[in-house]
């Protein structure tokens, strides 16, 4: 059985590390150690991690995290490589793959893409379905719900999924399924996607999700 998640995590840490403590990421204000911090905390404070999502607690996950990155960076590279410990909820069978192919895939991207020459790197065809498997949810919960205008997101082979609000104007993403996930996200100004629409539906979307610069 594929380890999505093993693998990405594996090159996560080796990206983090080729870069240094100091390198930019996508994420906006963090540095590659302000990333190293995020991802350790997030499966070793359950207690801080909430705050990543829930906006009361966010103060408090920024103290631990900006404590945790005040840490030498090969510790938290070293932390980060060995796991979830037994009490953390991604150590129960299957949360890992489950909650962090996606993630881990993204951040990955945040640091390589980064930097101003960044290449696409290739995804292994198994990694690329189980991206695509997960996009349909992601893309409801992340762009569909900020779009203005019906979202098609499309590969190469013609595979889509639609999302986005009916009777709307539409606007189609085409791409791998790495680079779809990637916008979905907010970074589609750092993919090769392709955009199709009417001008007024590309500018309407365009000031609520990146689309892509190339």
């Amino acid at each position: 059985m594929s380890n999505h998640a093993l693998a990405e995590r594996h090159r996560l840490a080796e990206l983090l590390a080729a870069a240094g403590p100091d390198a930019p990421t996508l994420c906006a204000g963090w540095t590659t150690r302000d990333l190293a911090a995020h991802l350790v905390i997030r499966e070793r404070r359950a207690d801080a991690a909430a705050g990543i999502r829930v906006g009361a607690l966010a103060d408090w996950t920024h103290r631990v995290q900006s404590a945790y990155a005040e840490r030498p960076y090969e510790e938290l590279l070293k932390l980060f490589r060995s796991g979830p410990p037994v009490f953390s909820l991604f150590a129960l069978p299957g949360a890992d793959e489950a909650a962090n192919t996606v993630e881990y895939y993204v951040h990955a991207e945040d640091v390589l893409r980064a930097a101003d020459d960044w290449t696409p790197s290739p995804v292994p065809a198994g990694r690329a379905e189980a991206l695509w498997r997960r996009l349909p949810l992601l893309a409801r919960l992340e762009a569909g719900r900020r779009s203005p205008v019906r979202l098609t997101l499309r590969r190469p082979d013609g595979q889509s999924l639609t999302v986005g609000p009916a009777g709307s104007p539409t606007v189609q993403l085409t791409g791998e399924p790495g680079d779809l996930v990637l916008f979905t996200y907010g970074r589609g100004t750092h993919t090769t996607l392709t955009a199709d629409g009417s001008p007024d539906a590309l500018e309407a979307l365009r000031h609520v999700l990146p689309l892509p610069a190339r």
